[in-house]
């Protein structure tokens, strides 16, 4: 979900509503999902990570990538529009393995599954083409969260079913109807393609690609070292919307740009970057901070080979948060816990809301 779209959508909503008052079951499920043979010289699944790199959202991209490079399962690479560095939104900045025209090179039969994140540009020519190459090369295609829209332009879901952020899902369903578009999946498998509802659920559709790869027992392995009991597809969509007190949240976090602060996380070589990812996705989702990797290193590998680029902050006067040595996806809860202490329970919300992080009970 991009922030400048809530953006929008939050002060156009909150005029409209101050206009009128001036006026007046988790359950842990095996993998659907069934791979088709390798490519021709591939002896594990090439699994190649899309990215734009002038906006990519951050959990979409790294969570994928660690939870799978954890497993030890496959070949994965991150694939950029073009050389350099890509950022992240919102927060950090990473080195690809590769763009799009060297991998063709490299690879002409295509990879066996692409992961396709949430990009800044939904309408960018270059990786919808290359999406739509790669489907034609019979590679599974999955969206992460608002990576749909990306997908949909690139015709892989016509006539299938899929889902999306909610935020985003009913102006992709009135923008492609020949899609059966499903609520209450945390992600949804129509033969070759496949998608997720918002962010977050980068977790179990990474685990359910493990489990399809390696079967449950290596899934049930990796899913225990992450620190997640469900990789299951039940979700109620219905629970993230748009609220009044939602909304005035947003508004006044945003507006009070005086209180606004950025948060440094301190990291070093041989970082977890799926707890790096969680825990800079929700500090930057506040609308009161902005996380940032401020290190005097030129450049910092995770454990597994993710290549971070520190940046130079624009304040320095913010906190240093440490990344608790928690299992990675419990990171988030740590976070969101540290975000309603410092900012209030109401933030932590607008938090998840945008994560689509499903409340722990």
């Amino acid at each position: 979900m991009h922030r400048a779209d809530l953006r929008f959508f939050l002060f156009a909503s909150l005029a409209f509503i101050l206009a009128i008052s001036a006026a007046g079951a988790a359950f842990a499920t095996e993998s659907v999902l069934h791979l088709p043979p390798l490519k021709p010289g591939h002896t594990r699944p090439l699994i190649a990570i899309a990215a734009d790199n002038a906006g990519t959202e951050t959990t979409d991209l790294v969570v994928p990538y660690g939870v799978i490079s954890d497993a030890g399962i496959a070949d994965i690479t991150i694939v950029s529009t073009h050389q350099g560095a890509i950022d992240l939104m919102p927060a950090l900045k990473i080195m690809p393995d590769t763009t799009m025209s060297e991998f063709d090179r490299a690879h002409p039969e295509g990879a066996d599954i692409i992961i396709v994140p949430a990009m800044h540009d939904s309408r960018n020519s270059d990786v919808v083409s290359w999406i739509g190459e790669q489907s034609s090369k019979r590679a599974v295609v999955v969206s992460i969260c608002e990576g749909a829209w990306l997908a949909a332009r690139a015709g892989v879901f016509e006539g299938r079913r899929a889902t999306t952020h909610w935020y985003a899902f009913d102006k992709i369903r009135h923008a492609f109807p020949h899609t059966h578009w499903v609520r209450d999946q945390r992600y949804v498998v129509d033969g070759s393609v496949v998608s997720t509802t918002g962010v977050t659920a980068s977790i179990p559709v990474s685990l359910a690609l493990v489990d399809a790869i390696a079967g449950p027992a290596k899934a049930r392995s990796v899913a225990t070292h992450l620190g997640v009991s469900d990789w299951g597809i039940s979700h109620d969509t219905s629970s993230f919307r748009m609220t009044t007190s939602r909304l005035f949240r947003f508004a006044q976090n945003s507006l009070a740009f005086w209180r606004h602060e950025t948060v440094r996380l301190p990291v070093r070589d041989g970082f977890d970057e799926i707890a790096l990812a969680l825990t800079a996705d929700a500090w930057s989702r506040t609308y009161r901070s902005q996380a940032i990797v401020a290190e005097k290193s030129s450049l910092i590998r995770s454990r597994n080979g993710l290549v971070l680029i520190p940046e130079t902050p624009s304040n320095s006067d913010g906190p240093a948060l440490e990344i608790p040595a928690f299992p990675s996806a419990q990171t988030l809860d740590h976070a969101l816990s540290e975000i309603s202490s410092r900012y209030g329970e109401s933030t932590a919300d607008i938090v998840s809301l945008q994560l689509e992080y499903p409340a722990k009970p």
